[in-house]
């Protein structure tokens, strides 16, 4: 008790003590206290809902780099100009997408999306990225998979399930007495591990009665405030930038503003050369063909976006590489010209600047001039700076050559891989029918393991190069594993000192007997605490003493679980409450008051809401 009372009052008078480190720190002091083996103290690195967690993660990494970010934002905002309409598409997608993805993965695919419409349509971002996080953590409860609260502790029911099994077998073996082992039998049942759509009984509900309300009542309760970024456009570098439309170009035959080449954040179409003849300034309406020539100016961030495009290629550069599997090899490049540099004077295609440095130009910025000349013909000074689609090994051979004063990579220029987006979608789509049969057979088989699944669908994605083995590294969030696999292991010691049962006969004493009024209290105290911890860590802290509260009070465990499933999992009163409320509080200009004004209330809507029905399905 001391150790984890320790953990708790660190966390909160010193917020800047890494949580990993503190959880790691209080699982340690239990093992050299002797309270846990080594074996037991570390057992949650080894923990199925781990591994699964962070198998889930990468398979959202997979998606993003496939192209799922760019289809998703397409499909969902593309047409989309209220930002009502926006809401109630974001609302739809997102309760039911997170239902089968990590609603914190989903969230850091969403959250560009999101970002970049409200740009493009002069919309705050503070108005729609906090729903972007409540919708996600409310789809989460809908499914197993949905949130790693479900995952850690659906794997606390497997281990309590086992350990109740082996107590029975030990029974039969003394030749206890029948009625007791009738008991023991119908624990054992009652500590199943969750399938996979079993906690949706209550968590689609309580998903549709709040996402109901942050469409309805959440745009009056939400600030309005710039975005910084927006702010800062004016003093970002900006380009000059020529493409030509390819033949393959999917958006031959659109208009300008349904290519959605019209208001691009921080980009502007300035004319179009069409066969020597020029446009300028662009109507809207102006139909793109093949062969067109567009000059844009804007800012790098945007450029990249554009570059991204199909059949958009850099119009100074005739052998630039647009082929996806090439392309994947190389990635976006600044450099800045020095003095000495020999490419001053000459323009672009007198340089023979591919030849010399094995590099395509796709941008020219010249400081505090807007450059109208035509990419190709823009004669270089020293100071320029150019956008270059480089190779890997570029940054490594010029950084200290005399030709550039500086020399630096353009973060996500990677292109995606647009061609593995059927592959990856047949995997995803297998990984959900195979947990959904899975659940049908029980989790007593490997095969139907949550984790197992997960690692293969993981495995298929690498073999089908849908991502590569640096991608799936890149996805998997270290801190939030080793948080959750200590804070199984003082779980553990919890349960194993007596302390949980402490803990649980105090409560009943003072509460008294009513299962009701004992689920209400430890609900209640399992929101309070996600919302000053974090979800994950409380929901293994908690599973110990919700089972010793039903067993001391000689109630069914199963309501009780469920209620902690859903008390860890649905944090919205504060940002560290809950990983995607911190992941949209910096872009979105949020305040912890923000999240206080639409979050209470909402949190006792859907905690009103599941504790009505908890009862009602999961009998005490």
């Amino acid at each position: 008790m001391a150790v984890v009372l320790s953990v708790f009052l660190v966390l909160q008078l010193r917020r800047s003590v890494p949580l990993d480190l503190l959880f790691l720190g209080g699982v340690l002091s239990v093992a050299i206290a002797g309270i846990l083996t080594p074996g037991q103290a570390l057992s949650g690195f080894a923990n199925p809902a781990v591994l699964a967690i962070g198998g889930l993660l990468a398979i959202t990494a997979g998606l993003k780099k496939c192209g799922m970010l760019d289809w998703i934002g397409q499909k969902l905002l593309g047409d989309v100009e209220s930002e009502k309409i926006a809401l109630w598409r974001l609302a739809l997608t997102l309760v039911s997408s997170s239902a089968f993805l990590l609603n914190t993965a989903l969230v850091a695919m969403m959250a560009p999306v999101v970002t970049k419409w409200c740009r493009n349509n002069q919309v705050s971002p503070s108005r729609l990225l906090m729903p972007v996080s409540y919708l996600a953590i409310l789809g989460g409860v809908c499914t197993l998979i949905g949130t790693s609260t479900t995952l850690v502790i659906n794997a606390q029911l497997y281990e309590a399930h086992n350990e109740q099994l082996s107590n029975i077998e030990s029974l039969e073996t003394s030749g206890a007495d029948p009625q007791q082992l009738v008991q023991q039998v119908a624990l054992a049942a009652e500590l199943e591990p969750m399938s996979l759509f079993e906690i949706g009984a209550a968590g689609l509900p309580c998903a549709i009665i709040g996402a109901i309300f942050v469409v309805l009542v959440g745009p009056r309760l939400l600030p309005k405030r710039s975005d910084l970024v927006h702010q800062l456009d004016d003093h970002r570098r900006e380009y000059i930038v020529e493409v030509r439309v390819q033949f393959s170009c999917k958006l031959i035959g659109k208009s300008i503003k349904d290519a959605g080449l019209r208001n691009l954040p921080g980009l502007f179409l300035i004319e179009i050369d069409r066969g020597g003849e020029v446009i300028t300034p662009v109507s809207p309406t102006e139909m793109l063909q093949a062969e067109d020539r567009l000059v844009f100016a804007g800012v790098v961030e945007t450029i990249v976006d554009l570059e991204k495009i199909p059949g958009l290629i850099p119009a100074a550069d005739d052998f630039y590489v647009n082929d996806p599997k090439s392309r994947r090899a190389r990635h976006l490049t600044e450099v800045v010209l020095s003095r000495t540099s020999p490419l001053i004077r000459s323009t672009l295609r007198e340089a023979n600047f591919r030849e010399r440095y094995n590099a395509a130009v796709v941008a020219v910025h010249r400081d505090g001039e807007r450059l109208t000349t035509k990419i190709g013909e823009i004669r270089l000074r020293s100071g320029d700076t150019l956008l270059l689609q480089t190779n890997v090994d570029f940054e490594a051979n010029w950084r200290n050559s005399p030709d550039f004063y500086l020399v630096s990579s353009v973060a996500d220029s990677e292109p995606p891989t647009h061609e593995k987006l059927p592959i990856a979608t047949i995997i995803f789509v297998g990984m959900l029918l195979w947990l959904i049969i899975g659940s049908w057979f029980g989790t007593g088989q490997s095969w139907t393991s949550p984790a197992i699944v997960v690692l293969v669908a993981v495995t298929g994605f690498l073999l089908t190069r849908c991502m590569c083995m640096d991608d799936a590294r890149r996805a998997i969030d270290v801190q939030l594993l080793v948080t959750i696999a200590c804070a199984l292991g003082l779980g553990l010691a919890l349960q194993h000192s007596g302390a949980a049962k402490m803990v649980a006969e105090g409560l009943v004493s003072q509460v008294g007997q009513n299962p009701l009024l004992l689920l209400i209290v430890v609900y209640v105290l399992t929101t309070l605490l996600t919302e000053m911890i974090t979800n994950t860590a409380v929901a293994a802290l908690m599973f110990p003493i919700a089972l010793n509260v039903a067993l001391s009070a000689d109630c069914s465990p199963r309501p009780f679980i469920i209620a902690i499933s859903l008390a860890a999992s649905l944090a919205f009163i504060t940002p560290i409450g809950y990983q995607t409320n911190l992941m949209v509080m910096g872009p979105g200009g949020y305040r912890p008051s923000d999240f206080l004004r639409l979050g209470l209330p909402l949190s006792f809507l859907v905690g009103t809401t599941a504790i009505i029905l908890i009862p009602w399905i999961w009998a005490f």
